[in-house]
């Protein structure tokens, strides 16, 4: 579907029997997705989003959303919608899609909705297989939408992944086995001139402490050594202070830290360190599947790279599996704390983000 071309024409058409919505992921992903492009293709047409989730389309009020949420249900709840455009619909919360169709309620009520294909089993397959009147559009990465040396670089990096079979064969493919099989990243230690130090961290207190030590080098991110403690394993509980002294502070040595980056949910921890006054910190984005799938890229793209003295993370990149027999994607959450503090890195870092530019391409 060609957004730019039909978001135009259903406003246009609009007689004013109700409110006009794009709704999207996060008002953000509405943002890169469509109105960015949009603004590129009609320059002075398109606003800003206003302070109250409305923007001007060819002198139309549109109210934008989003719908990544149960409780954004309540934004549409009792409204009466014209048109609606869809954005990465597969991402919404349910509850929202239900309430919207029953919003369309006018005699020239349209939905139009985009996304990348998902578990076979998730709600909006559902949807789609049903009976309703439905017109639909399936894709290919190959059907022209994105510059051929982009697509065969995609090709690359997803091969072996179940993202492979979803953006770039467009099928509704189940998340099974290995989540990471593409990893080959491992490197032995050697000296490198880094240009950057990071230390990324996944807390926990019966459940294992994870970090790792980061360093920039010719492009390229390494994990340099990490430090891993189980307290349920070893039947040893540390303290924050102790994981302070005896993880963080050998961890990081002399070099210059420019911040530890961790879930803003270790809020004890994060207090420890600021009162210590040593490290900066960052909140980490714990975006889980958004996260994984860019993870999968950077690894494949050797944008991260794993010194064969980080034994712990090695070992849980053969162990970290999809749960079975779930209607979402869902990673199986065991032997995932090294990986957490990873993907904690390349979401927040967006070490992968930056560079893929396209992104909303794929949707």
């Amino acid at each position: 579907m060609d957004f730019a071309a039909v978001i135009p024409k259903r406003i246009l058409a609009a007689r004013g029997e109700g409110l006009l919505v794009l709704l999207g992921n996060t008002r953000g992903t509405l943002e890169r997705n469509i109105l960015e492009p949009m603004r590129t293709i009609y320059p002075g047409l398109v606003s800003q989003i206003r302070s109250d989730n409305t923007v001007s389309i060819f002198g139309k009020r549109v109210y934008a959303l989003g719908a990544d949420n149960k409780k954004h249900v309540s934004r549409i709840q009792g409204a009466t919608f014209e048109y609606v455009y869809g954005d990465e619909v597969t991402t919404w919360s349910e509850d929202v899609f239900q309430m919207l169709k029953s919003r369309l309620r006018t005699e020239h009520s349209h939905f139009d909705g985009t996304c990348n294909p998902a578990s076979p089993s998730h709600w909006f397959k559902t949807f789609l297989d049903s009976d309703a009147d439905i017109y639909q559009q399936s894709y290919v990465i190959d059907d022209g939408v994105l510059p051929e040396e982009i697509v065969t670089e995609l090709k690359k990096e997803y091969a072996g992944t179940v993202y492979y079979d979803r953006y770039i064969l467009g099928k509704w493919a189940l998340a099974e086995g290995l989540i990471y099989p593409m990893f080959d990243n491992v490197v032995e230690p050697e000296p490198r001139d880094y240009t950057e130090y990071y230390i990324s961290m996944d807390y926990g207190i019966l459940n294992a402490t994870a970090m790792i030590l980061w360093g920039l080098y010719d492009g390229v991110w390494y994990a340099i050594r990490e430090y891993y403690h189980s307290g349920r394993d070893t039947g040893i509980q540390k303290t924050d202070e102790q994981y302070y002294t005896q993880g963080l502070v050998p961890l990081a040595g002399d070099l210059p830290i420019k911040a530890v980056i961790i879930d803003p949910s270790a809020a004890s921890f994060i207090a420890l360190i600021r009162q210590k006054r040593q490290f900066k910190t960052i909140g980490a984005v714990n975006d889980v599947l958004p996260g994984i799938q860019r993870t999968a890229g950077a690894l494949a793209e050797r944008r991260i790279l794993v010194n064969s003295c980080c034994t712990n993370l090695i070992r849980e990149f053969g162990l970290y599996v999809w749960a079975d027999n779930t209607a979402q994607d869902e990673p199986l959450k065991e032997n995932d704390h090294g990986l957490d503090a990873l993907r904690y890195f390349v979401n927040t870092k967006k070490i992968y983000r930056d560079k893929r530019k396209y992104d909303s391409l794929l949707t």
